[in-house]
């Protein structure tokens, strides 16, 4: 697939769909890469603060979050192929208030980043203090900063393929050393028993969980600045671009569901990756830190996450655990620095500051955003030191930020898709369900609040 400004559909870059799930597993990837920008801050953090505040009774808020947003981000993906349009351009077509040149939604989510900030430098202090641990001669604003110059670095470029394999890398290693711990945890005191499992998918909320809960259910599984940030990768990788300039015929209409299966594939793979992954983790929480009356907070973050490798590999885990934790919130720190960049960069193409479909002109705004918002996320951190919570806010920002995903999804499907790639009657009862549980969950846990 070609990589010359992959925003331009143009002829030449057309190519053919794979015919075999086989051949789509070549093409697969930006979902994978979502997956990446998530494990750090959802299920490293998040999801076992969440396991260690309220145990094994909430391991159902996990498996819906997981499982209820992927047809939400199918049809976000859909939209990008037939289309080709950016995230900021497709919400700027859904009806509803403008200011200057920008919709409501545009503006929105502009307002839900001041707090998506603090969850950024939340990962930022996770790595700090893993750093620390491992280097405890060094002070924390030469990490801090250090941390963000690096990521600034690999990510000013802008190219998908290095971000692609350099995430997929680091998700993959430790995603087996935390599948190992758990493996081993059964041989400890703390092993998992099967009505502890019983008692997570019983859908109880306690009340003191409600906070972290809905904050875990907007960053694990895929949150919706992920699902926001699916159109670029998808784009980058080549299937819009293969897909072709929409011209209406039968050829276009083949490819267009072609590349369509493809990022099915895609999808529903990474949701199962993520999904086991995440339940690792949450289990691990549940057992070791809720066992040990042990909530992962402010500058003991990282230590009390070791715990949870070393109760169940013994000691020597603690300094795999430390490498695999530096590993896994870089990587989501350098995949989410590149997603934002790029919302960013095409959140301002749509106000009017640039032309974000202009190859030099994206790469300029991707290059500046990549190297502004790093420092800002190591100050925001220094300055409140507490990324636990920073990165809760952060989750509370993103559930949020699923109100604009679900309105924009059942918008593309119902006044913008093509009628020749209209899906079964059975995906449309997927996708209202989908939608209706991310509002219930909300809901649940202000009753659970108010009672």
């Amino acid at each position: 697939m070609s990589r010359t400004n992959p925003y331009e559909l143009t002829p030449d870059r057309i190519l053919e769909p794979p015919a075999t799930v086989r051949g789509a597993f070549r093409y697969i990837g930006p979902g994978l890469v979502l997956s990446a920008s998530i494990v750090g801050s959802g299920e490293l953090i998040a999801t076992t603060i969440l396991g260690a505040t309220a145990g094994f009774v909430t391991l159902w808020v996990i498996l819906v979050s997981c499982l209820v947003k992927v047809t939400v981000q199918l049809e976000f993906g859909k939209h990008a192929i037939h289309t080709g349009e950016p995230t900021m351009v497709a919400l700027n077509t859904l009806p509803g208030p403008r200011v200057k040149h920008a919709g409501w939604p545009i503006w929105t989510w502009l307002g839900l980043m001041a707090p998506k900030m603090l969850q950024q430098g939340g990962i930022v202090g996770g790595i700090v203090l893993t750093l620390l641990i491992a280097f405890p001669g060094v002070p924390a604003v030469v990490w801090a900063y250090g941390t963000a110059v690096a990521a600034s670095l690999l990510v000013f470029h802008g190219l998908y393929k290095p971000i692609e394999r350099v995430t997929l890398v680091m998700i993959a290693l430790f995603s087996v050393f935390t599948l190992a711990s758990l493996f081993f945890l059964q041989a400890t005191p703390f092993a998992v028993q099967p009505e502890d499992v019983w008692s997570g998918l019983t859908f109880r909320l306690p009340r003191e969980a409600v906070i972290v809960a809905i904050g875990a259910f907007g960053i694990t599984g895929i949150g919706g600045d992920e699902i926001m940030a699916y159109n670029y990768w998808l784009i980058e990788k080549g299937y819009a671009g293969s897909t072709g300039p929409k011209d209406g015929s039968e050829a276009w209409q083949r490819r267009a569901r072609g590349w369509i299966r493809v990022m099915y594939v895609d999808a529903w793979f990474s949701m199962v990756v993520y999904t086991v992954v995440t339940c690792a983790f949450y289990l691990l929480g549940a057992s070791v830190l809720h066992g040990s009356a042990n909530v992962p907070e402010g500058n003991n973050l990282v230590s009390s996450l070791a715990t949870m490798y070393t109760e169940s590999l013994g000691p020597w885990a603690r300094n795999v655990f430390l490498l695999g934790s530096f590993l896994v919130l870089f990587s989501t720190l350098f995949s989410a620095l590149a997603a934002w960049s790029r919302q960013f960069s095409d959140a301002f193409s749509e106000l009017g500051l640039l032309d974000f479909l202009s190859e030099s002109s994206r790469r300029r705004s991707i290059a500046l955003v990549a190297w502004i918002l790093p420092l800002l996320y190591a100050t925001l951190f220094l300055y409140f030191q507490a990324p636990g919570t920073m990165v809760i806010i952060g989750g509370l920002a993103t559930y949020a930020m699923l109100f604009i995903v679900v309105f924009a999804a059942l918008y593309f499907r119902y006044r913008r898709l093509d009628p020749s790639l209209y899906p079964s009657r059975l995906y449309d009862v997927m996708l209202w369900l989908s939608c209706i549980a991310i509002g219930l969950v909300g809901c649940y846990g202000l009753f659970q609040v108010m009672v």
